[in-house]
């Protein structure tokens, strides 16, 4: 009777330690590029990550600190991340191998269009610079290395008539590190494109003794669309929408993507639109941005990569063409 106790105890032990491996296999452990800490891809990444694994069963998803949209690509396409959030402009040069990619296409699937990026000019009174042509020769920051910041403002820059090797004294910054170079007197302005509000941003414009200026430069959208196709468009930042800031800014906007790689499942791409477009709400508590995570933005025109299959099925439910 003890032995067949015995027996039992580790049967059962054993079957136990079967169960919980088991368990273990079947999680699924999902890394989320974003960006810089300063930036709206961290905060609204984590929230990402927050509703994912709390709605998804044996979902682990996790915010990754990042230089910004061309990390996350290329850690999609070697495989290290699962999902990333990107600008349509740069997701586009990754799918075709060209500019920051030239090394190879990566396979890139859309799962959402999320929220316009609207790109910021930032300087501050006392540089001189007024519109754009007033950058000729100042020390400006372009974005960090690994960012569509940097790619876009490139663009800016050149649609502006200017030559940002020989016009500007360029710096690589991101966004936090731009702010607090604008304030010591490093730099004279910087680029940033992002969501509104952007934090390091709203910090500058609150600054004690410091007029934060936005720069006008919706005149560039055309020539940007005749050379990169129609990637951008006009847009405004608002009067308000940061401290002390009393007037509309005329500037160029982008529409940003959640990406994946064609290796995703169906089913699992199918779940996780589902579960961020229903799911909203705990998104927006984190960031107003995520309002725009609606079904009326998933159009082909605003993701110049094609959606993944599973996205598409759950849009084709929802009444929407994809």
């Amino acid at each position: 009777m003890k032995k067949t106790t015995k027996m039992a105890a580790v049967l059962a032990v054993a079957l136990s330690a079967g169960f919980a491996l088991s368990a273990y296999a079947q999680q699924k452990t999902m890394s989320i590029g974003t960006g810089g800490t300063g930036g709206v891809y961290y905060p609204l990444g984590g929230a990402v990550a927050n509703v994912l694994s709390k709605n998804l069963p044996n979902v682990q998803a996790t915010a990754e600190v990042t230089g910004g949209s061309v990390d996350n690509l290329k850690l999609i396409g070697t495989g290290k991340n699962e999902l990333g959030f990107t600008m349509a402009d740069a997701a586009l040069n990754a799918y075709n191998g060209e500019d920051k990619f030239k090394s190879g296409k990566i396979p890139l699937q859309t799962l959402l269009v999320v929220y316009p990026n609207r790109m910021h000019v930032v300087t501050i009174e006392g540089t001189g610079i007024e519109k754009m042509s007033d950058m000729k020769g100042k020390r400006i920051s372009t974005g960090s290395p690994g960012s569509a910041t940097e790619v876009m403002a490139f663009r800016v820059i050149e649609a502006a008539g200017l030559d940002k090797d020989k016009d500007m004294k360029r710096e690589r910054l991101g966004v936090a590190e731009s702010v607090n170079a604008i304030k010591d007197g490093k730099i004279d302005a910087f680029f940033w494109v992002g969501g509104i509000p952007t934090a390091a941003v709203t910090d500058l414009a609150a600054t004690p003794g410091v007029k934060m200026k936005l720069v006008d430069h919706s005149e560039t959208v055309d020539k940007m669309n005749e050379k990169y196709g129609k990637l951008y468009s006009t847009s405004t930042i608002k009067a308000g929408s940061y401290p002390g800031y009393d007037k509309d800014n005329k500037i160029a906007e982008v529409w940003n993507l959640i990406v994946t790689n064609d290796k995703m499942s169906n089913d699992d791409a199918y779940a996780i639109v589902k579960t961020l477009v229903e799911k909203k709400a705990d998104i927006v508590a984190v960031h107003k941005e995520a309002l725009s995570f609606s079904l009326d933005n998933q159009v082909q025109a605003r993701s110049p990569v094609p959606f993944h299959p599973g996205a598409l099925k759950y849009f084709k439910e929802k009444g929407i063409g994809g």
